[in-house]
């Protein structure tokens, strides 16, 4: 009944924020249902492309989710369900909803413009180009993350070729499944955007294929060897993130979002059959203490949560992808605020279901998260023995490793759009304005072939610690987010409060976060910590912490010369 009374009480304080602070954001910033959005102003087919709200949604929430609101709040859950549950869904309606709902705001009234043009115009030509090198040190870290994720994922020593019948194994249902969805995108694509089939024919031949797909994927699987992957995945998000988003991007999150409201609902339902069933199983703690094995709860808790309550690539796929394809101004609140809220709800489902098999997640039985999400909410509806448990922990599982791919090509599509940026001059609107060697680097295709090789070859090397960086410079980007939206308000003259405290915890946790790390990597390569040798590792992360600290000092710093300025400027 625990974890029941848990998932109400979320949904109803969600719906909640979603009602009335919703709202109020969008009345305070003025929202303009008649004013022309970027993808309507500028539509070329290729970037600025609009899309219909529930196309649209499936993408911004498919792109935003990935595997974050399941792994996060299941490494937090050491806590207690309590901090993650209140964290989740306070972080969800007053932090992540304000910056992503803000940040999507922001980008359509700079033409469907990045974070560093929202800045620019509020900070200055320099800060934007010192945003823009932190955000690129940031989705190097996505690429390289995701890249040695969905690689492991799909990799087999099986050998090259096809496996059928009871020889299939997960990593080959999963990786026959996801290249299938590549096919059936491209193919809904067409239907819509070519042949002029409307939504909901074309939304039922897709949801078939995916059926299609998920059956013909667990009967037959494809092998590969992990490397093999890697050049695949790299070939593939270098052209996702080059051709026009209506043939990939669009149909392919759109129709894996259904995947994604599958799992929820499934979750929900199983919920409920537990509690109807008195399957007491949810046996967290409420509250373990304020220091575990992952660190302090502050600043650790609100680093590990990450995308469940707040996440700065949220705000990079508002203002890179998302913003360049919303028909409606209307529609903001829905796709910016509302896909944050849905997250923060399967944040709390993750913590409900590695609840149900908490005992068995703290010795170790589950080699990831996501395992550890299937098999809990699997064990809802039966116990370990039965059909219904390995079909739904099979289903769940190949559900959370199919959005990896997703937050991959749309981070990719995100580099390219913020490398030309860095290399334009103010009064350059694309690469073919720029002159020179300038016009060579801020080409889309040098900019997409240099991140996806740094991220391939840095994920390719398995480092363990890309990940624990992605963390923090992840918040990091999102209290530097927040700071840019809230900038540009006050320049605009309109209300910006609601942005400081959401803004200075942000801030405070992630610099709080990364200080600890970077001397406790002095300390390891000074030879101060007993039995540990330094690796090569150790100085990656030493050098990329470092760097992305120095940078948001000098951006917080900015900013704050800004609101001084603001403030006197209003006084006067």
């Amino acid at each position: 009944m625990t974890a029941l009374l848990i998932i109400i009480a979320a949904i109803v304080l969600l719906f909640v924020g979603y009602v009335f602070y919703g709202s109020w954001l969008a009345k305070q910033w003025g929202i303009d249902p008649t004013k022309k959005t970027p993808a309507v102003e500028k539509e070329d087919g290729v970037d600025y492309v609009a899309a219909k709200p529930a196309v649209l949604l499936g993408h911004h929430f498919s792109s935003i989710a990935g595997a974050g609101p399941i792994n996060g709040p299941i490494q937090a859950a050491v806590f207690g369900w309590i901090p993650v549950f209140l964290w989740c869904v306070i972080g969800g309606i007053f932090f992540g909803g304000l910056q992503d709902f803000g940040s999507l705001f922001a980008s359509i009234r700079h033409d469907g413009k990045s974070v560093g043009e929202i800045i620019k115009d509020s900070m200055g030509s320099r800060a934007k180009k010192l945003f823009i090198i932190f955000a690129l040190l940031v989705l190097i870290l996505v690429i390289a993350s995701f890249v040695n994720v969905v690689a492991g994922t799909f990799a087999s020593d099986a050998g090259l070729g096809f496996t059928t019948g009871a020889n299939v194994t997960g990593n080959q249902t999963t990786a026959i499944i996801s290249m299938l969805f590549i096919v059936l995108a491209i193919i809904y694509g067409l239907l819509t955007n070519k042949a002029g089939l409307s939504l909901i024919p074309a939304t039922v031949i897709g949801l078939i294929g995916v059926v299609l797909s998920v059956v013909l994927g667990l009967n037959v699987g494809f092998s590969m060897s992990r490397t093999a992957w890697i050049i695949v995945i790299g070939i593939y998000i270098a052209v996702a993130s080059l051709v026009p988003v209506w043939i990939l991007l669009q149909p392919r999150d759109y129709l894996s979002s259904y995947l994604l409201y599958f799992m929820i609902g499934l979750a929900i339902i199983g919920i409920i059959v537990a509690a109807v069933t008195g399957n007491t199983s949810f046996t967290i703690p409420a509250f373990t203490g304020w220091s575990t094995k992952i660190g302090n709860l502050f600043p650790a808790l609100f680093i590990t949560v990450a995308c469940g309550a707040c996440s700065g690539f949220h705000s990079l796929i508002s203002t890179g992808t998302s913003s360049k394809q919303l028909d409606n101004e209307k529609n903001a609140k829905l796709i910016g605020y509302g896909s944050m809220l849905i997250e923060s709800a399967l944040g709390i489902i993750s913590l409900i279901a590695v609840g149900m098999v908490w005992a068995k997640y703290q010795e170790g039985g589950f080699g990831s998260p996501s395992a550890a999400f299937g098999a809990g909410i699997a064990t809802m509806f039966g116990d370990e023995s039965t059909k219904v448990y390995s079909t739904i922990y099979a289903l769940l599982t190949l559900a959370v490793s199919v959005f990896a791919l997703t937050s991959l090509d749309t981070g990719t599509r995100l580099s390219r759009f913020m490398f030309s940026e860095l290399f334009l001059k103010d009064d350059e609107a694309t690469w073919k304005d720029a002159k020179g060697v300038r016009k060579l680097l801020a080409h889309p295709l040098f900019g997409t072939t240099i991140m996806v090789v740094i991220g391939c070859v840095l994920g390719g090397l398995s480092l363990s610690q890309i990940w624990g960086l992605f963390g923090a410079a992840n918040q990091l980007l999102a209290g530097i987010a927040l700071m840019a939206v809230a900038t540009w308000l006050g320049e605009v003259g309109k209300n910006n409060k609601m942005f400081y405290i959401p803004m200075i915890f942000m801030l405070a946790a992630t610099l709080t976060f990364l200080a600890q790390k970077i001397i406790s990597l002095i300390k390891v390569i000074a030879g101060m910590v007993p039995d540990k040798t330094a690796m090569w590792g150790d100085y990656f992360q030493l050098v990329f912490a470092a760097a992305m600290f120095v940078l948001a000092i000098i951006l917080i710093v900015e900013g704050v010369q800004t609101f001084a300025k603001q403030a006197k400027a209003k006084k006067a």
